[in-house]
């Protein structure tokens, strides 16, 4: 696992408390990364760092909202103080307020997923990106969806909000790509979420899964993590502006 060593770089962490984005901290920990675990509710991320720490693993936790800028800059001014860098970041969390016919989803839902899944990540990217040039370059992965690409019925809100990040990833790798930062985007399918409770509750998505699927079950969040190991490590050195599909052939 030589090839995907992590060790000495600095790795912040977006949506760690739980599902995708705490599968990830172990995963980055594990190759040697010092983690930044972080979420809207900083105990339960420091519930995650104290089980890395308590594997060997090097890794703190932080208050971070993704819809709150303020936390945003508590956070990088924090890392910067303590690590003196930042080679890492992946904006994981996202939330989806509402589920149901489009004509009647309220506009505080609209607003709600719009601020933490699109206007979230924007900021956290632009905000962490003067820390990466100063050390000389860094990695971003943002987590999207294949509802990106293929939208699902009842959710279009969130749909659009990751066609938004899926479109960000793009444009902010061809901004920086020159200056040694690269932006790739992760495109889970039906993964074992708390996001995802809605869909997997439906006994419908059995029926679902084997009509659509060419693996016909849900995935786990550590299966999420290969890939996205692979985009951060220096074998991915030039790969940017990609949307990595995981989705057991969802949309094939």
């Amino acid at each position: 696992m030589a090839r995907f060593d992590l060790t000495g770089k600095v790795a912040l962490i977006a949506g760690a408390s739980r599902g995708i984005g705490e599968a990830i901290a172990h995963g980055f920990a594990e190759h040697g990364a010092t983690v930044i675990c972080s979420s809207r509710k900083q105990a339960d991320c420091e519930k995650v760092a104290e089980s890395i720490r308590g594997k060997g693993g090097k890794a703190v936790s932080a208050e971070l909202h993704l819809g709150e800028l303020s936390h945003h800059d508590k956070a990088i001014a924090m890392i910067e103080k303590e690590f003196g860098r930042l080679d890492i970041l992946i904006n994981n969390g996202a939330t989806n307020p509402y589920f149901g016919p489009a004509h009647e989803a309220p506009e505080s839902a609209y607003d709600k997923t719009w601020d933490v899944n699109v206007k979230g990540p924007y900021f956290l990217s632009a905000k962490s990106i003067p820390l990466m040039l100063k050390g000389g370059g860094g990695s971003i992965v943002n987590v999207a969806s294949v509802d990106g690409i293929q939208p699902g019925k009842g959710r279009v809100i969130y749909g659009m909000t990751k066609a938004a990040i899926i479109n960000m990833t793009k444009g902010m790798a061809k901004e920086y790509g020159n200056h040694g930062i690269r932006v790739n985007a992760l495109l889970p399918g039906f993964t074992d979420t708390k996001i995802a409770a809605a869909l997997k509750a439906d006994p419908k998505m059995q029926d679902y899964m084997n009509n659509n699927l060419a693996i016909s079950r849900m995935a786990q969040p550590e299966e999420m993590v290969g890939a996205v190991l692979y985009m951060v490590s220096d074998e991915a050195s030039y790969f940017t502006g990609q949307g990595m599909v995981v989705d057991g052939g969802a949309i094939i």
